[in-house]
């Protein structure tokens, strides 16, 4: 029993190791395809911060909220249509705020580096910029 339950353990490590091998979000990754994007993220991050001194704990959870299903793929910043019910707009998520910051960033990084800069990127780095706003 015991050697069955050390394998069950090592497999779910592997199996979990093999899921993380994606693509990764590191300081400077868009330092070739959009130079200016994480200064961009920062200083509209901070702009609302100053404003805001509750958007730092609103752009965390809009991340943890993101992520917490099926991992960071920003689907939580999608509207519902008539015919879908969008997941910002799951009874968890009704609380969630922030979206007009990273709405404004959006649009932002879209003059500069259309269709570069993913909007997953775009929650994480928010939330990363405003945790730390000083």
């Amino acid at each position: 029993m015991k050697a069955s339950s050390i394998f069950f353990l090592i497999s779910l490590v592997a199996a979990l190791g093999a899921c993380s091998t994606g693509g990764e979000l590191r300081k400077n990754f868009y330092e070739e395809t959009c130079p200016e994007a994480e200064n961009i993220v920062h200083n509209i991050v901070w702009k609302n911060a100053a404003l805001n001194p509750t958007l730092a704990a609103k752009l965390l959870r809009v991340h943890f909220h993101d992520c917490f299903v099926r991992g960071c793929d920003a689907s939580v910043l999608i509207d519902s249509t008539e015919s879908n019910s969008g997941e910002k707009d799951a009874l968890p998520n009704e609380t969630l705020g922030g979206f007009d910051v990273i709405e404004e960033v959006k649009t932002e990084l879209e003059k500069k580096c259309p269709g570069i800069v993913s909007c997953a990127d775009i929650v994480a780095l928010a939330a990363r910029d405003s945790v730390s706003f000083q």
